[in-house]
């Protein structure tokens, strides 16, 4: 049994991935921090034999290699990441903190192994916000250039490129993933699908930027896993991958079909549960796309999830599972909590 590493384990793609590796027989070692947005519900379920979990920051270089020098991972996924773009606007530092230096620890502590002659994996989590606005009639492939918009994905370019620099001066094995949004159970509700349901849910305003015009790509987290291990597997070290659906939706498009889609599990709309416009954000870019080809033909992946499958089976988890949602608190919500 192989040991894996997953920094940010408690976050929403990672319990999710937690669970997907702990079912194909690894040996998961969870760290996590444990922030506002961490799944503190799914942690505390977890009697696994082949689980364990570390409460550590990122930051902390040399507790983080204690734990990576005992279990000798095969690979480390790395999770660990401040992601709401609001949340970016209103305070940069933290997002530099985490997702630049806590990279950068990391990086270190994969260059020390390196001269041990212990030659542990490196996948790296990035996101297709990197790419900035991609016009109507185009989706950004791995050669795309780095355009970021906001001080979140210009901290999530500038770990790719860190990751990049010790792949090529150090040799480090790593590969760079650059994901679509993701949707499904266990997402913090200040995202734009979990936020949505839980106003759904509760009688509430439907908040959306601007005219609801902004497009995003979907996968649902379980389809992300799936391309996350055959990456593990299959990944060529120092190459990108783009991970997509191919799916895109216009945020107004997406809420109504979330609103018709809760319809059709007879769960009640009241009468304040409408659709409200509101102040776009700052730099708010209007387009993501990728072309996700390399991935289907190199690594023979593709996303398998239906649309409107994936929708219904997550609302169906957030109504089932509403105390997940109620375990936010209000200080959360000083955001409107859109997804980007």
């Amino acid at each position: 049994m192989k040991n894996i590493i997953v920094t940010g384990g408690s976050g929403f793609i990672g319990s999710n991935l937690v669970n997907f590796l702990i079912k194909k027989n690894f040996f998961v070692i969870n760290i996590d921090k444990l922030t506002y947005s961490s799944n503190k519900l799914a942690h505390k379920k977890k009697s696994n034999k082949n689980y364990k979990f570390f409460k550590l920051d990122i930051s902390n270089k040399k507790k983080i290699f204690s734990v990576v020098k005992r279990y000798k991972p095969a690979a480390i996924f790395n999770l660990a990441a401040e992601t709401h773009v609001d949340r970016s606007i209103d305070g940069p530092k933290k997002f530099i903190e985490t997702n630049i230096m806590g990279t950068f620890n990391l990086l270190e502590i994969l260059r020390k192994l390196k001269k041990n002659k212990i030659n542990t994996k490196l996948i790296h989590i990035s996101t297709d916000e990197v790419y900035g606005d991609i016009l109507a009639n185009k989706r950004s492939d791995e050669n795309f250039r780095y355009e970021p918009s906001s001080p979140y994905s210009a901290s999530k370019a500038s770990a790719d490129h860190l990751v990049k620099s010790y792949i090529r001066t150090y040799k480090i094995n790593a590969v760079i993933s650059n994901c679509c949004n993701n949707y499904g159970p266990y997402q913090f509700p200040e995202k734009l699908i979990p936020k949505m349901l839980f106003n759904i849910f509760n009688n509430r305003v439907l908040p959306v930027y601007a005219k609801g015009k902004n497009s995003r790509e979907w996968i649902h987290v379980n389809d992300h896993c799936e391309a996350l291990l055959m990456l593990y597997l299959k990944g060529k070290s120092g190459e990108s991958y783009n991970v997509g659906s191919g799916v895109n939706l216009r945020n107004i498009d997406l809420v109504k079909k979330l609103l018709r889609l809760s319809k059709l599990q007879n769960i009640m709309i009241g009468k304040k549960t409408k659709i409200k416009f509101v102040k776009d954000r700052p730099g708010h870019d209007f387009r993501y796309a990728l072309n996700s080809g390399k991935i289907k033909k190199k690594l023979k992946w593709k996303a398998k999830i239906n649309i409107n499958n994936g929708l219904g089976e997550t609302i169906k988890w957030y109504f089932k599972n509403k105390v997940f949602l109620k375990m936010v608190s209000k200080k959360t919500y000083e955001r409107i909590g859109l997804n980007t």
